[in-house]
């Protein structure tokens, strides 16, 4: 199969959707890699890095998308790109579509077959594609949101870990998941005092005993939300509902009761967000805005700013079930992995995750049915 690695083009995305490492993976495979030139060149792998791992490289975006069968990518495509889309080809990326009708419509429009990353899932829940950037979001988070705290980027003037005799910064951060404990961790290291709420009180135990009590553990109802996030000076949205829209947990009403200076940092904004009062995406050129005087974090794609890093562990994760894709046929692909298979979105233009069907009003049809009327890649 030739498989087409293009730059990234969302705003500050340096990420690539291979290492030259995995570009070598696919090509030992008998797969043809086609690079864009300088699509890792901002994290330091050189051209000439891939062609040395058996790839070669595209002149641009066009000879890339138009060569390739299969698309590796990391980011959701943009607008400018969908004019490559074409019926038969194979999209691999984050895709987030409950929270992107354009691209949901797009996909189905021209007959792409869309494999999302974030909603691979074993049969335990896992979310093996989606850990390693949650792990690096809530880590990032927490940082954000300390600097953010800071007086000169308009928030309270608190030091996250307070000195002695001075108390600490209160983080709370809503959803217990991957994202909550990276978060947790971060922010218990640099001595805030910590929340976690959630709506699973078995989670809520595993919590407890992960952090030895160190955290603040707390069932989440709308009495106890509203009462965590009027004391938060830093609020942390970790929510995640696998392929569907983030609910809208945080009311309006409930940033209103926060303290001026505040800050709100949203991971959930990949999949719409969770806090009413984030209204748009944000982009790290200009990533906050200020309502009801709290400062709002928005950016959609967080482990962008640690590219190398962040490409190095998805691209660790995303290589073996991307083989599995290239290997094909799609339908003995997804009959032999249940985890591959929930990742399909879109088969042959038919959607076929029933979350992203119901947040845009499409009809669903079931992947085995799909599958079984010969729709996809090597079906």
């Amino acid at each position: 199969m030739i498989i087409g690695v293009p730059k990234e083009i969302k705003n500050h995305e340096r990420r690539v959707g291979m290492t030259p490492a995995t570009a070598h993976a696919y090509a030992s495979a008998g797969h043809e890699v086609v690079v864009e030139t300088a699509a890792g060149a901002a994290i330091g792998y050189r051209d000439a890095d891939y062609e040395a791992a058996g790839a070669r490289i595209g002149r641009d975006a066009a000879e890339v998308w138009g060569a390739a069968e299969m698309i590796v990518k990391v980011k959701e495509p943009l607008p400018e790109e969908y004019g490559y889309f074409r019926s038969g080809l194979l999209l691999y990326a984050y895709l987030h579509l409950a929270a992107e009708p354009g691209l949901t419509q797009a996909l189905a429009e021209s007959g792409v077959t869309a494999v999302a990353y974030e909603t691979i899932q074993l049969d335990s829940g896992a979310l093996p594609l989606l850990s390693p950037m949650s792990e690096v979001a809530g880590r990032m988070a927490v940082q954000i949101g300390a600097s953010y705290l800071e007086g000169h980027h308009g928030g309270k003037g608190l030091l996250l870990g307070g000195v002695p005799g001075v108390a600490p910064a209160r983080v709370t951060i809503v959803g217990g998941g991957i994202v909550g404990v990276n978060a947790a961790r971060i922010a218990l290291g640099m001595g805030a005092e910590v929340s976690i709420l959630d709506i699973n009180p078995e989670r809520l135990r595993q919590l407890d005993d992960r952090f030895h009590g160190r955290v603040r553990t707390l069932m989440s109802d709308a009495h106890t939300l509203a009462g965590a996030v009027r004391e938060a000076d830093l609020l942390i949205g970790a929510v995640l509902v696998p392929g569907a829209r983030a609910p809208r947990l945080v009311s309006e009403a409930m940033v209103r009761a926060m303290s001026p200076g505040s800050v709100i940092v949203d991971v959930a904004i990949d999949q719409g967000g969770s806090i009413a009062t984030i209204d748009r995406i944000t982009t790290h050129d200009d990533p906050i805005y200020i309502k009801h005087d709290v400062v709002h974090y928005a950016v959609a794609n967080i482990p962008g700013a640690v590219a190398r890093t962040s490409t190095q562990a998805l691209a660790n994760c995303t290589t073996a079930y991307g083989l599995r894709l290239a290997g094909g046929p799609l339908r003995e692909a997804a009959l032999a992995d249940r985890a591959l298979a929930r990742g399909i979105n879109v088969l042959g233009g038919r959607i076929v995750c029933q979350a992203v069907a119901e947040a845009h009003g499409y009809p669903h049809e079931a992947l085995e049915t799909a599958l079984a009327r010969g729709a996809g890649i090597g079906a």
